[in-house]
């Protein structure tokens, strides 16, 4: 994998990002906030996926996840809104703190939110 996150529409990569923590993924929502395209038909390549990450994916809708690793709690989150993936790596956790901060949260908006709230009270993250 080339980028932290790839995204595809269909077979074209539309979106490349080597940013950290959740930054790609936010990006990608203000990318994608820009252009149209059918959520079904994109598919995200991410390197790290945990309950934080698929609930910005769940909130985008899109059509399949691949990751490079996934958490249990990325996995479930993925299940519950039914995202198709795939992974190479299982982990039993991330170590991170918005990880364990959205641990039993399934509301996409509500992650959302947070996470937004989170990198403006602390920018670094």
């Amino acid at each position: 994998m080339e980028h932290s996150l790839m995204v595809y529409h269909k077979q074209e990569i539309i979106f490349q990002s080597d940013g950290k923590w959740l930054y790609p993924l936010l990006e990608l929502t203000d990318f994608l906030g820009r252009n149209r395209f059918n959520p079904k038909d994109i598919t995200v390549h991410d390197k790290i996926i945990g309950r934080a990450a698929a609930l910005l994916i769940a909130r985008l809708k899109t059509g399949k996840v691949i990751a490079e690793n996934l958490s249990i709690a990325g996995q479930s989150a993925l299940e519950y809104f039914r995202i198709p993936y795939t992974y190479k790596t299982l982990l039993n956790h991330i170590t991170c703190q918005t990880e364990k901060m959205l641990l039993h949260e399934l509301d996409p908006e509500k992650a959302y939110q947070l996470i937004r709230d989170r990198v403006k009270n602390n920018p670094i993250v």
